[in-house]
């Protein structure tokens, strides 16, 4: 009888098996996942993915939790068949890839490495860039995975700022909230990293008013979500310098068409969608906490609230 349905992407099944059986017996649980099922009614935990073979939740009428093993919750959210609590993937293995990215990106901008990779033969410039410590780096965004890179951005020196739509209280990080927040911190930045969810609070965050807020020769690091950014507002800052420079991994339309804008723009660097992903290894503890959390009574761990989007 399939307590656990694995209902992700097919091809990364036979790995979640292997890791889920470790994780399900290093935690005295005694219960068996699989990818195929007889009743629906039977299944009380489903590992869940957009991409995976059931879109369809309405027979599962006995599912206590379907955890998404997707940081973004935005898709589940419009499946209107999901009526379950839904837990969202927060993994360890997912913030440090997603830390390593940012951390690199935040110093190519800051140590404008570009600027040398687009010099010209024998343009022998000495003048170095400001101190980590002289710099302000923002984050939109400080959910599990931005408050994780904000840390680290501050840890290797640099002035670290946050917004967020509710105040957080974070050590090391200047936190801001609201309008008048947004404001503050988009006077202060000499980079900004989104990592905002895409909500209708946040689609176009980054437009042409706010980018007009901005400091002269921001730089824009986005690995959260492809709407945040108005691509035509952007590109207009690119073009009359108002942003020096953009990392983008995400997009509106993925793969980004080949005959956009982005590809060929010198201060725009291109990233498919690689910012980080789920570790199975790690992914499957977490999943299996909430398992034991079902079996025991207690409140699980990640839940999403559908009126906020997140």
């Amino acid at each position: 009888m399939t307590k656990i349905l694995y209902a992700g992407n097919p091809d990364e099944w036979d790995e979640y098996r292997i890791q889920m059986q470790t994780a399900l017996r290093n935690a005295g649980l005694n219960m068996l996942i699989s990818n195929q099922y007889e009743d629906p009614k039977n299944v009380e935990y489903m590992l869940y993915a957009p991409n995976g073979p059931v879109q369809d939740l309405t027979p599962f009428t006995n599912l206590k939790l379907v955890q998404s093993l997707w940081a973004g919750v935005e898709v589940p959210l419009a499946n209107e068949t999901i009526t379950q609590p839904l837990a969202r993937m927060v993994d360890i293995g997912m913030s440090i890839g997603m830390s390593d990215y940012v951390m690199g990106q935040v110093l190519r901008h800051h140590l404008r490495t570009d600027k040398f990779s687009h010099a010209e033969i024998g343009d022998w410039d000495m003048s170095p860039p400001p101190l980590s410590i002289d710099r302000t780096v923002a984050f939109l965004g400080l959910g599990a995975l931005g408050t994780y890179c904000a840390q680290k951005v501050a840890d290797y020196g640099f002035r670290t700022i946050g917004w967020s739509r509710s105040l957080k209280s974070i050590d090391t990080i200047a936190s801001f909230s609201g309008d008048d927040g947004l404001q503050t911190v988009l006077e202060q930045a000499d980079i900004i990293v989104l990592l905002l969810p895409n909500t209708p609070h946040t689609t176009n965050i980054i437009n042409a008013d706010l980018i007009a807020r901005m400091k002269d020769g921001v730089a824009i690091i986005n690995p959260g979500r492809g709407p945040l950014i108005d691509d035509d507002a952007l590109l207009a800052a690119l073009d009359s310098g108002k942003v020096s420079g953009a990392t983008l991994d995400v997009f509106r339309t993925e793969p980004l068409p080949v005959d956009h804008r982005y590809w060929t723009h010198p201060n725009v660097l291109v990233t498919p969608h690689v910012a980080s992903s789920t570790r199975i290894d790690s992914a499957s503890k977490i999943v299996v906490e909430n398992i034991r959390r079902g079996e025991h009574g207690e409140a699980f761990l990640h839940l999403v609230d559908r009126s906020a989007g997140y």
